[in-house]
């Protein structure tokens, strides 16, 4: 029996002014499976070919946080809170290196599948699907 998900892209802005950005993860929640999950995904050369400067490293870590409070991380001031709620907190807008898609929906019977499926679609670059 297929459940509603919701999913939003990770998109790397290394220059707020210029507004460019590159995805580089995806959100996915699946709330009757109480399911969320991350997946990240950096080309450095696409990145740099953006900004030169960018600091690839605040990026890893920053993409890293997001991963571990989907997993639930234990000392994540996050990590309390229903999924649903965490997924909103973690799609909210912002204007920081990493932001969030819209949210989309779909409906699944497996949500780590479609999260794979996705990931392969609107994350990785050609080459690399």
């Amino acid at each position: 029996m297929p459940h509603v998900f919701e999913y939003a892209l990770l998109r790397a802005v290394p220059r707020q002014d210029r507004g460019e950005a590159i995805n580089v993860g995806l959100l996915l929640y699946c709330a009757p499976l109480d399911y969320l999950r991350c997946r990240t995904h950096v080309a450095p050369d696409r990145l740099l070919a953006l900004d030169p400067a960018l600091d690839l490293d605040v990026l890893a870590d920053a993409l890293s946080h997001l991963c571990r409070s989907c997993d639930g991380v234990v000392g994540d001031p996050v990590t309390g809170i229903p999924p649903g709620q965490h997924f909103r907190w973690l799609t909210a807008p912002r204007s920081t290196l990493v932001q969030t898609s819209p949210t989309h929906t779909g409906l699944t019977a497996d949500p780590e599948a479609d999260l794979e499926r996705l990931f392969r679609l609107l994350v990785l670059p050609p080459g690399d699907r």
